[in-house]
């Protein structure tokens, strides 16, 4: 089969590499149907995440068709259709059995094992271990565009931002990062009905899609000086109840903890490759709760439900669209988002 392959940072091709092939029990074989490019996989090719070696096939995301399934993996039959998501669960463990997949004791590395410890998804074919436990089906009358970013960005959103920072009615929330993880927290903020939703972003162009699609109630733009002080003036009050962090670097962080008023929520969402200073000294007295951590993807049939039933919509997530065999092109436009107002690019068999 054909597979996007990491060779080491900054170095990756679309290669020839054997088919994979049951090899637990529990495994299930997925032919992938569509799948995307996530930050986390540009993580990987800076050399942030040294967990990934060389020669892993990336990709934890993925829709696809089950084409062999092991013999302790019954719950899915050859033909169906199945999200392929960022967490394998055994379901079984210390951890699984209390929703927290993402430390999943019986893969020996947690939760995140696809595009990390194990070949993933951007790949014609991908091997799901704890197939059975993992694997979401798919309502027949779903394409794979409506459901395809339940694999990670959906959930991630939701359970990390909205779930963690505890976004409630009435709330001013502050995202910032109106790249496709903040968009999918300002997307998921609106189940819990809050006042305000300020998005802040460098980009316009992701600004303008924050209030035209994502529920985003403001817009402002980080570049200009006093951006600060134009998202205070839209906090009363001391500050937002909650700001979801959704960068993933030092001074956005930072800006979160300024941003933030007494008593509330910091909710970290950005993949962080360096370490960042907490003001510590500042934050205690204030009350201030600051949660971060790796999806568990316990939200997912919650939110499959919810697209069937027409009450949250992810297709315009979704800016380009390539086949597999245009996977270095697809990278290309999506390392550099901004040059062509890109969000998510779907790729499809």
């Amino acid at each position: 089969m054909k597979a996007l392959v990491f060779h080491g940072p900054g170095l990756k091709s679309w290669d020839s590499v054997p088919d994979p092939r049951i090899q637990d029990p529990t495994d299930v074989i997925v032919q992938i149907d569509t799948t995307t490019i996530c930050g986390s996989d540009l993580h990987i090719l800076k050399g942030d995440v040294a967990s990934v070696k060389p020669g892993t096939i990336l990709g934890h995301e993925g829709v696809g068709t089950v084409v062999e399934v092991g013999k302790d993996a019954g719950k899915f039959a050859v033909g169906d259709r199945v999200v392929v998501p960022a967490i394998t669960t055994c379901g079984t463990c210390a951890y699984c059995r209390v929703g927290k997949a993402a430390h999943c004791m019986s893969t020996g590395v947690g939760g995140w094992v696809l595009g990390n410890a194990t070949n993933g998804t951007q790949a014609e074919y991908v091997r799901v271990p704890f197939g059975e436990t993992s694997l979401h089906r798919i309502p027949a009358d779903l394409t794979d565009a409506e459901i395809i970013y339940v694999s990670d960005i959906i959930p991630t959103a939701y359970e990390m931002g909205v779930q963690n920072g505890q976004v409630a009615p009435g709330d001013t929330v502050v995202v910032i990062g109106a790249g496709p993880v903040g968009l999918s927290a300002m997307l998921t903020s609106q189940f819990m009905s809050p006042k305000r939703i300020i998005a802040v972003d460098l980009d316009d162009n992701r600004l303008e899609q924050a209030v035209a699609h994502f529920g985003a109630t403001h817009a402002v733009n980080s570049g200009r000086e006093g951006w600060m002080d134009e998202v205070r003036a839209l906090s009363p009050v001391g500050g937002a109840n909650v700001v979801i962090e959704a960068v993933g670097i030092p001074s956005t962080l930072e800006a979160a903890f300024d941003l933030v008023r007494p008593c509330g929520r910091v909710a970290n969402i950005g993949v962080h490759g360096h370490p960042v200073t907490v003001p510590m000294d500042r934050l205690w007295i204030a009350n201030i709760t600051i949660t971060m951590g790796l999806v568990n993807g316990v939200t997912a049939p919650m939110l499959i439900d919810l697209i069937e039933a027409g009450r949250l919509d992810i297709k315009p997530l979704t800016t380009h669209t390539f086949t597999l065999d245009q996977f270095e092109q697809a990278y290309d436009v999506f390392s550099h988002a901004a040059a062509n107002d890109a969000l998510k690019v779907l790729v499809t068999r």
